[in-house]
């Protein structure tokens, strides 16, 4: 990788921060703290320290907004798959199956990744997704049927969760 360029965009759940590399988003998440926090911590599992630049992020926050506007079901940016590996990257990719407005359990996540008993672990890579948002580990819930946790923000999942099911029921399934 030659470079990594960040930009940080309001969304109604707070501050995201994007890192975009060569190959695509690399990361995108929800601020919690500072914006240079987040970017020190990718900064070290990127082995290069990406630099403010808000142009090449200029279509993903497009996107963001008309999915907050509840224009938008689906992403089209490129993702940069290099901070995923193995299982967890297998149940990002099952997670991103999960259609707009529905939901999936870790389980049936688990199975779709190839791992029937592997549950927990799809909680975890819901937990360490990269992409807030844009993979919708907020579909996921528990096998009886309550939200979870979200990475400490239910929230947030809540509000996702609620703004689908209200695109869904206004403008129907598409």
């Amino acid at each position: 990788m030659t470079f990594a360029t960040y930009s940080v965009h309001p969304t109604p759940i707070g501050e995201a921060l994007s890192v975009t590399t060569d190959e695509g988003l690399v990361a995108l998440s929800v601020l919690d703290g500072p914006a240079y926090a987040e970017v020190a911590r990718l900064s070290l599992l990127l082995h290069v320290v990406p630099v403010a630049d808000d142009e090449p992020a200029a279509s993903l926050a497009d996107e963001i907004d008309e999915y907050f506007a509840g224009e938008r079901r689906t992403f089209t940016t490129a993702l940069d798959w290099r901070l995923t590996a193995g299982f967890t990257r297998r149940a990002l990719e099952a997670i991103a199956e999960v259609p707009y407005g529905e939901t999936a359990s870790y389980a049936e996540v688990a199975i779709a990744a190839g791992a029937p008993r592997a549950h927990r672990a799809v909680g975890t890579a819901c937990a360490r997704t990269p992409w807030s948002i844009v993979v919708p580990a907020h579909r996921v819930i528990r096998s009886d049927g309550s939200m979870g946790e979200y990475g400490g923000h239910p929230e947030r999942k809540r509000f996702l969760l609620d703004l689908e099911e209200r695109v869904v029921s206004e403008r129907g399934r598409a």
